[in-house]
């Protein structure tokens, strides 16, 4: 497998940003880390070991990145809109900056996939919604998507923004609701140890979907499925499988 390490330089979050790439064709995948993880935890927890097929067929390239969630929603000394407006400058280096790089490097100008499990899967769900253009395809593991969780409560405009449970609620743009009528979006969760928040946000937003007539696939896995590595490691072969039948990577 071909696996390289980059870092450069954001001027949006004024520091480097780390990451790596593992593969040499296919559909890019851009991976975001757990709570406090980093860009190689996927490898470390054997993420990488579990798709390893997709990515040495050339179904898909997977670049795990950076998160600077330490200091945005994690950072419980900060006022909850400053943790909303370091993750707005995080979007603007993933957007402005990273995903250039991705599709000169892979040579890839259609959209692209974003994924991740627990923390991540809040961060691949956020940029699936917010840029539907960049991202058509999603798959969230295991997240927390209402983002009072990580504000104790706390709501304004900027974490509004940031919040799926709330934005999606009383979004009426067509432009965003089309894409995502054609776009792919998968949603999964246990229902065993720990689960019981992300339980709880899936359910909310599989209402939402359902309401909205929104195309989605929210998957329940069972009672034995905890929020922890092996669940994700079982369950992202899975779905990857199911997109490969699709011929969507």
């Amino acid at each position: 497998m071909k696996i390289e390490y980059r870092n450069f330089y954001s001027s949006h979050l004024n520091r480097d940003m780390p990451f790596k790439i593992y593969g040499h064709a296919g559909k890019p995948m851009l991976v975001f880390p757990s709570s406090g993880g980093s860009f190689h935890e996927y490898e470390d927890f054997q993420m990488i070991d579990a798709i390893w097929p997709y990515i040495e067929g050339g179904n898909i390239t997977v670049y795990t990145v950076s998160s600077v969630d330490s200091d945005s929603w994690l950072n419980h000394g900060m006022h909850p809109h400053d943790m909303a407006v370091v993750h707005n400058n995080y979007d603007k280096y993933i957007i402005d900056e990273l995903l250039p790089l991705i599709k000169y490097h892979s040579d890839w100008q259609g959209g692209l996939i974003t994924s991740g499990c627990s923390m991540g899967a809040y961060h691949a769900l956020n940029f699936y919604l917010q840029h539907p253009d960049a991202f058509d395809t999603a798959v969230a593991l295991s997240g927390i998507y209402d983002a009072r969780f990580f504000t104790g409560g706390y709501m304004d405009k900027e974490v509004y923004l940031n919040s799926p449970v709330d934005y999606l609620k009383e979004l009426d743009d067509q432009w965003y609701l089309n894409h995502y009528r054609k776009n792919n979006l998968i949603i999964a969760a246990g229902q065993g140890r720990w689960e019981e928040e992300t339980l709880k946000d899936t359910r909310l937003l599989d209402t939402i979907f359902a309401e909205k007539g929104l195309p989605a696939w929210f998957d329940y896995w069972g009672y034995d499925v905890d929020h922890d590595w092996p669940a994700w490691r079982e369950q992202m072969p899975y779905f990857l499988e199911k997109l490969k039948e699709d011929n969507i990577i």
